[in-house]
């Protein structure tokens, strides 16, 4: 691998995952973004207590991501070997905890509704 494109990532990606759980996980992404979008617009603010809320949730983000990575992976905390093993999977679960923060408020909104009050 010489070069990084998207495409060498894509290709990287449905190796580690496979090509139908790879794209459902796109799928998945796109919705909840979209969802995420229409919140924002129909509201035109953020609601802090919901805010509070998916922030609570994150940790619970980070480590089912990095769980989950290691359960289809095949992988255990022993396989860590070096610096770049740490940095992607403080990524994973970056990427978990922000995940899981953005699906809870959207859910919130989707379900309680706009509230004035908050």
């Amino acid at each position: 691998m010489e070069q990084l494109t998207p495409e060498t990532l894509i290709a990287v990606f449905e190796e580690i995952f496979g090509g139908p759980l790879f794209w459902g996980m796109v799928a998945v992404a796109v919705a909840v973004t979209l969802a995420y979008l229409y919140v924002l617009i129909r509201d035109r603010s953020m609601s802090m207590h919901k805010f509070l809320w998916a922030q609570l949730s994150m940790p619970v983000g980070a480590v089912a991501a990095v769980v989950f990575v290691l359960a289809i992976t095949h992988s255990n905390m022993r396989d860590i070997g070096g610096p770049i093993d740490v940095i992607v999977l403080l990524g994973v679960a970056a990427m978990g905890a922000v995940g899981l923060a953005i699906l809870v408020y959207t859910v919130q909104s989707l379900f309680r509704g706009s509230q004035q009050t908050d």
